[in-house]
């Protein structure tokens, strides 16, 4: 799979999302350090170990670079997303619970994590060995970087 391209001087206008799921007692947070093993845990039991271990990399930077979907009324975690996991200026792993999607729960993650580079100093970000292209082009208008499969992922052992 190919890495995609985001312009991060040239993001759509979130807050709309950000409302519609806080209506719905949902809200995007950064963790503390103190949640490292409660959202790691989530992650490994639902997308696996691979990307706990990735998103374990969010944990040592500070800012955290992460951020969670909280569901507050239940107290529960429906979706993660990180940033500057594997390499300086990627965004993900990412991922939202089954139950949990189609909602806009994505998108919102999408975008705080790219808003949070943009705040950080980057004029562009990296989406990493993407799956869903059409997802990543049509929200935040991403582009596939030719030739970029396997990309950095081919360093992998």
């Amino acid at each position: 799979m190919a890495d995609m391209l985001v312009r991060l001087y040239d993001l759509p206008d979130s807050r709309d999302i950000y409302s519609r799921l806080k209506e719905r007692n949902i809200e995007i947070v950064r963790p503390m350090s103190f949640n490292r093993d409660k959202v790691l845990d989530w992650i490994k039991e639902n997308f696996g170990q691979g990307w706990s271990t990735e998103t374990a990399m969010a944990f040592g930077t500070h800012p955290i670079s992460c951020f969670v979907a909280v569901d507050r009324a239940h107290g529960e975690i429906l979706g993660f997303a990180g940033y500057d996991c594997t390499y300086k200026n990627f965004f993900g792993p990412t991922g939202v619970k089954k139950e949990a999607r189609g909602g806009g729960i994505g998108t919102a993650l999408l975008l705080r994590c790219l808003e949070a580079m943009r705040d950080e100093g980057f004029g562009y970000a990296v989406i990493g060995d993407v799956g869903p292209t059409e997802f990543y082009a049509r929200t935040v208008g991403a582009q596939v970087i030719e030739n970029s499969a396997p990309g950095v992922y081919k360093f992998s052992i």
